[in-house]
This record gives C-alpha cells, sequence and structure tokens, in this order.
C-alpha cells in the first residue's frame, strides 16, 4: 500500500496526483483547472525554450492542454510524479510535432566537433531567466536538440529517431548550439560588465 501523499494544494480544492489523473480520465472539469493550475507555468517554460516567442509558446500551451485532455487516457499512473512526467513528453512531442509542421528544422548532416570541456567558460553571474532567452535567441534546429539533450535528458538516439536525422546530425548540432550559446552568454556579460 502506497503512503498518503500531499495532496496538490490550490485555492480551496484539494486532489492527490492519482486522484487527478483518475477525474482527468472522467472528463472532470475541476480537475481540468487543477491541472492546468498547476503545470501551466512549467509547460509555457517548455513551449518558450522550444520556440524562442511569447505568443506562439502561449498558443502552443493553451494547443498543448487540449491536446493532454484528448489523450489523459493512455495515462497510466506510476506514482507521484508520474503525471508531471508523462505531461512534460506530451507536450515535448506536441511542440516538435508543429515545429515540424511549419518546417521550422534546419538539420544538416555535418561532421560531429570534439566535445571539449569549456576551461574558459563564463562565471555562474548570469540569471537562470538571461540564459533560457538566450536559449530562445538561438536557430531553431539548435535549439530544439539543445532542449532535448540537455533539458529533457534524451539521447541523441532518440532525438535522431524523434526528429528524423542522423545521430551525427543530432550531435553536431548539440554542440554547435553549445558553442553559440557561450558565445551569447559570453557577449551578455561583457555587454553588462559581469
Amino acid at each position: 500500500m502506497h503512503a498518503q501523499k500531499e495532496p496538490i494544494r490550490r485555492k480551496h480544492y484539494f486532489m492527490t496526483e492519482l486522484e487527478l489523473s483518475q477525474r482527468l480520465k472522467q472528463n472532470d472539469n475541476l480537475a481540468r483547472k487543477e491541472l492546468y493550475e498547476h503545470f501551466a507555468g512549467a509547460m509555457y517554460s517548455l513551449c518558450l525554450r522550444y520556440t524562442g516567442q511569447r505568443e506562439e509558446a502561449e498558443d502552443l500551451l493553451h494547443d498543448g492542454f487540449l491536446q493532454v485532455f484528448s489523450v489523459i487516457g493512455k495515462f497510466t499512473y506510476r506514482g507521484e510524479g508520474s503525471l508531471g512526467g508523462w505531461l512534460r513528453r506530451v507536450f515535448t512531442n506536441f511542440v516538435l510535432s508543429y515545429l515540424e509542421r511549419e518546417r521550422r528544422f534546419c538539420m544538416e548532416d555535418v561532421e560531429v566537433l570534439p566535445d571539449t570541456p569549456d576551461e574558459d567558460a563564463p562565471s555562474p553571474t548570469i540569471s537562470t531567466d538571461t540564459i533560457m532567452e538566450l536559449i530562445g535567441e538561438l536557430p531553431t534546429g539548435y535549439r530544439t536538440v539543445l532542449n532535448l539533450y540537455l533539458i529533457e535528458g534524451w539521447s541523441h538516439i532518440e532525438i535522431a529517431r524523434k526528429l528524423n536525422i542522423a545521430e551525427s546530425t543530432s550531435a553536431s548540432q548539440y554542440l554547435r548550439a553549445k558553442k553559440l550559446l557561450k558565445e551569447k552568454i559570453t557577449h551578455y556579460l561583457q555587454i553588462h560588465e559581469l
């Protein structure tokens, strides 16, 4: 028997993740509202990381939740936190499908660059929000692979399969994204004298 977990608290309504997932499957509007209020911020950040555009991220956030509600029957509760992980996967796939439909990927088969440590990496005096903004400025292909590999924890094999690219392309896009992001961070630090 599972120990009772702390319920998700929003306003005057309390649900455990298990109860929330069960009620979502019953098309309970209060449960839908609860899910949205609890996860909208994180899912908006995910959408923004991939698109780099606030308005586009907001549209994808709303459409993504509609997608979640339409496929919630496929969710299987596997313990506390499994709903959030499943939601992140649905949103990631939804955003990637959107970007593919919009043909915004620019993936080239290029040679793999060696992954060398950044000995002269900028000091950590830059905020996470600023780093996320700088990631948003990367070209779509770079940004997508960087997000999937670094933030979502996907392997280059998984990325290659999902994006229909070579594994070496995923690796090189990641390395190029990392290099460009480092340049952007260095430039930001120089401008702001940090």
